[in-house]
């Protein structure tokens, strides 16, 4: 209706002009017997379009309000985004990752914890803060370990059948028969920029992010001494145990009561070990890293390794599940990584191990510089370029490489394999641009 207001006036506006110019050559021509031929075409014209303005406002009207916004979105100089979604640059050694939270918000919830310890009364703490589970996440929990499984399982198979390289010098990951001739590699390590390429492994697919694995999550933090005593695990297999999943290999505390937060200190009047508590009975204290063959998974892993593409919508489907279960359990349970390194932990507090060797680690005495972790932290994804014919004629060049988008390594392991790439991936494959030849790379304005 904006629209309609706003061209209506202008017509109006016109035709009340067209008026006063008639106006005008109608006082000249009395004035004077003769106007020249210009002015008589000019009046002429006028005259008409004063005549047919009736007609000419009810065409307007008839139009659609749908039809002027559309017209406006098409001349429109306003920018709508990109169709292409730029990736997050790399980092500098000396740049710290982005906060998740605003640092002024951070500051805020820091003044307000330390007003509260000053004040000796009780804290209402909620679960997971309390020590209990959130019941509605165990279900979520469960899928999300169960999806792990099924993704690993998948990643397997398939490259078995699809090639996937690695630079032995940068350690970028290249899926395809064929590796490309990009030039990215450190110039540090490769002053042309080509790559060294070598067989890869599932590794390079699904980077393997570790954890500290803790009895009780509510309990201090692992220190420095006791960095090669604690068990490291999968960090995403820490946060499903930590939700609620039971693994016997790796036990846990599950308390029967609520922990209480009295002037900042946690008050637990559960004994520290219940005589019911047999979670750990019969489990050895360290080797948790030691993998043990499941009957289930060796039945699977033997049926149906020949249907590529289903084993490729079924891996896309895990990692679509476990991604989108790990942030709602995100939400809730707290993960911890440091602003400099890569390192995990999942908990409500970073450990104290002096393990960090990134940008001023000797400012730190060592330690890690925690903070809240996002899911690109606990589970990496590496962007890989996007290769949309797999069995074309040759590898990728580096001529052409604005013409080509970038995928998950995972994802488009999948994609060459035959499932299906979700809508939240249209805008980094880059499908809708054509790649030129060679020869008409020159030729593209």
């Amino acid at each position: 209706m904006e629209c309609n207001t706003l061209f209506g006036g202008s017509i109006r506006s016109f035709l009340s002009l067209s008026e006063a110019v008639v106006s005008i050559l109608v006082e000249e021509e009395e004035e004077s017997n003769h106007i020249d031929a210009h002015s008589k075409m000019l009046l002429r014209r006028t005259r008409n379009l004063i005549n047919h303005s009736a007609i000419i406002l009810r065409n307007f009207c008839v139009c659609s309000v749908s039809e002027i916004t559309s017209l406006r979105a098409s001349f429109s100089t306003s920018s709508r985004g990109p169709k292409y979604t730029e990736l997050p640059k790399r980092l500098q050694k000396s740049e710290r990752k982005p906060f998740v939270t605003d640092v002024n918000e951070l500051k805020r919830r820091a003044r307000l914890e330390r007003q509260m310890r000053q004040e000796v009364r009780e804290v209402v703490l909620r679960p997971p803060e309390n020590g209990m589970l959130v019941k509605r996440l165990v279900p979520v929990a469960y899928k999300v370990y169960a999806a792990r499984n099924e993704l690993l399982n998948c990643v397997s198979k398939i490259v078995q059948h699809i090639s996937i390289h690695s630079c032995s010098s940068c350690g970028e990951v290249h899926v395809g028969p064929f590796p490309h001739k990009i030039r990215t590699c450190n110039p540090a390590v490769s002053p042309s920029k080509e790559h060294s390429w070598a067989k890869g492994s599932v590794e390079h697919v699904l980077p393997l992010v570790e954890s500290f694995h803790l009895y009780d999550r509510l309990g201090r933090a692992v220190s420095h001494e006791e960095c090669l005593q604690v068990d490291r695990i999968p960090a995403i297999v820490e946060l499903c145990v930590q939700a609620g999943v039971d693994i016997p290999d790796y036990p846990t505390r599950r308390r029967s009561f609520p922990v209480y937060n009295i002037a900042g200190k946690l008050i637990d009047f559960e004994l520290k070990f219940p005589r019911d508590d047999t979670s750990g009975k019969d489990i050895q204290p360290f080797g948790f890293w030691e993998k043990h063959d499941n009957p289930r998974d060796s039945n699977s892993r033997a049926s149906d390794s020949s249907d590529l593409q289903g084993l490729a919508v079924r891996g896309m489907e895990a990692w679509e599940k476990m991604r989108s279960g790990a942030m709602k359990l995100m939400q809730k349970y707290a993960v911890q990584t440091c602003g400099y390194c890569p390192e995990v932990q999942v908990g409500p507090k970073g450990h104290r191990a002096r393990l960090c060797q990134a940008h001023k680690h000797q400012l730190r005495d060592g330690q890690h510089a925690w903070q809240e972790a996002t899911i690109d932290d606990l589970m990496p994804p590496v962007y890989v370029w996007h290769v949309r014919d797999p069995q074309g004629s040759g590898p990728l060049v580096d001529q052409l490489k604005r013409y080509y988008g970038k995928l998950p390594a995972a994802v488009e392991l999948f994609s060459q394999g035959g499932a299906h790439v979700g809508e939240d991936y249209t805008a980094l494959m880059r499908e809708d641009i054509v790649v030129p030849e060679m020869d008409e790379e020159k030729l593209v304005v």
